[in-house]
């Protein structure tokens, strides 16, 4: 039992949020303010003139403007009650107990009750602190009921009288005074703990709304952050084929032009040959960096429209490894492609996303042997296992030379390379090799390489 009540505060306390700093604000006085209480003064005194039309106030001293006045002072102070929440419930609770002490017969009217219970429902629905809006209406809430206790002391008090007078005549349980002023008691009751518990509602629901709009914007913002983060991973990935393609090319470029240079006078078709590729190669660099600009340009389109194109060009993949491979053969270097397949045409069953991943990091492997290695000879090795546990796809490309004095790099290829094996989930190795050479070894995953 003594756990009931630090339960019971705890629970009182959470669900008035006490403890919740957040301010609903108190909003200027607006339209709707004096609409509501000028609606509220029309049907006060609308209410009151046919309660004095049908003789309610025969007991009452005041003249008729006086009641009228005392409705006044009740309505237009509702005008105030969003942007003052606590003083109106003050003011309106001081009317109350007046009007009640002075006009009881006024006090009671429907008009009036509105206004009382509109008073403290506001309170609880516009007070900026949760604490000193609980300890109003609870101060109120005390004071109320301790002035229907000290009516029902009185009204003993009367019945004791009557009882002694001869007049005892019952009609129930209880003798009819007492009866009424308990009736009353209850009523109160439940009426000043409605007023709290519907503001405490309203309150509530302000917050929830509140909490939805926030979040909404939390989401907004997170969209507006992802959004950007998915334009700067598309520049991301079109810098790195920007760098592949032109690397690799100029690469090529460079190496046939040297080529063609020191022939040019000794074997003129050598050096025609050379410039073939250079002619070649420039081709295909002016084709794949149109790709790419058609991929920048078609951007919205796409989004727009699924069903359009993804880019101007094929993708390179796989298939065209061979291909890549024999073009960097040259006088200097000797290179070499071989396919392992664990089933006929796995190769050509790797998923294309999967095959531009591989061609790139070949693409950019051989053209670092080209600008860095002093290697007269590579090997690049294609393995598919579709049987394994874990199905695979494996390039490997290997070297024989060291390290070109006077070369550097910035290591975007190399930090490329990884970035696009990881998006797959896969595996890289990089570096130079145990005995002689570099290696360059990339393994992606099959199972699920399309998800």
């Amino acid at each position: 039992m003594p756990a009931v009540g630090p339960a019971l505060r705890a629970r009182l306390g959470a669900y008035f949020a006490v403890d919740d700093d957040w301010d609903r604000g108190n909003p200027p006085v607006a339209r709707r303010d004096v609409v509501n209480g000028a609606a509220v003064e029309v049907a006060g005194v609308v209410t009151l003139e046919l309660a004095r039309s049908a003789g309610a106030f025969q007991e009452v001293d005041a003249p008729w403007w006086v009641i009228y006045l005392v409705m006044s002072a009740a309505a237009l102070a509702l005008v105030l009650r969003r942007r003052f929440p606590l003083a109106v419930a003050v003011y309106l609770s001081a009317h109350m107990f007046v009007t009640g002490i002075a006009m009881p017969q006024v006090m009671g009217q429907i008009a009036l009750q509105i206004c009382y219970f509109l008073g403290l429902f506001s309170a609880m629905a516009w007070g900026r602190s949760r604490r000193s809006a609980l300890l109003v209406s609870g101060t109120i809430l005390a004071f109320m009921l301790c002035w229907v206790a000290w009516q029902f002391a009185m009204g003993q008090s009367v019945q004791s009288w009557l009882d002694t007078a001869g007049a005892d005549e019952r009609f129930g349980f209880l003798p009819p005074v007492p009866a009424i002023v308990l009736l009353t008691f209850i009523i109160n009751v439940v009426y000043f703990v409605g007023a709290i518990v519907g503001g405490q509602v309203a309150w509530r629901s302000a917050r929830q709304r509140a909490a939805l709009a926030e979040q909404a914007r939390t989401i907004a913002r997170q969209t507006v952050t992802l959004q950007e983060r998915a334009v700067m991973d598309e520049r991301l990935r079109i810098a790195r084929e920007l760098h592949d393609v032109v690397g690799h090319h100029v690469s090529v470029i460079g190496v046939q032009a040297a080529g063609a240079r020191r022939v040019l006078h000794q074997d003129p078709p050598a050096a025609a040959g050379a410039l073939g590729a250079i002619e070649t190669s420039a081709r295909e660099t002016i084709a794949q960096m149109r790709s790419l600009l058609g991929t920048l340009r078609d951007l919205e389109g796409r989004r727009e429209d699924p069903s359009a194109g993804r880019t101007r060009a094929a993708t390179p993949g796989v298939a065209d490894l061979e291909e890549l491979v024999a073009s960097r053969a040259s006088d200097r270097l000797r290179t070499s492609y071989v396919v392992v397949e664990d089933r006929s045409g796995a190769a050509a069953r790797v998923p294309e996303t999967v095959g531009l991943t591989l061609y790139r990091t070949t693409q950019e492997a051989l053209a670092n042997v080209v600008r860095h290695s002093t290697a007269t000879s590579t090997s690049v090795r294609l393995r598919v296992a579709e049987d394994a546990e874990r199905p695979f796809v494996e390039v490997e490309v290997l070297d024989d030379g060291r390290p070109r004095p006077g070369t550097s790099s910035t290591g975007m290829g190399h930090l490329g390379i990884r970035e696009r094996v990881a998006s797959h989930r896969g595996e890289v190795e990089i570096g130079p090799r145990a005995t002689r050479g570099y290696r360059v070894r990339a393994r992606l995953p099959l199972d699920g390489a399309d998800e």
